[in-house]
């Protein structure tokens, strides 16, 4: 496993990507004609940075089982 502070800014970076994609993903979409591949791939890399990001999340705060 790797350590908390190689967590957190992995993290970091994944949270940036996701924000950046996202503000793609809009411009994109105001675009005429619509590239709705490319749309589909951007939204398809966002969803798994999501994914990445609540699983580094939940290494970095645990459940705690009471």
């Amino acid at each position: 496993m790797e350590d908390e502070e190689t967590l957190r800014e992995k993290l970091i970076e994944l949270k940036h990507e996701h924000r950046d994609l996202d503000q793609v993903i809009e411009r994109l979409m105001e675009r005429q004609p619509v590239d709705f591949l490319q749309l589909q791939r951007l939204k398809k890399r966002k969803l798994t940075l999501k994914d990445t990001i609540q699983k580094i999340e939940s290494q970095l705060l645990p459940d705690i089982i009471a």
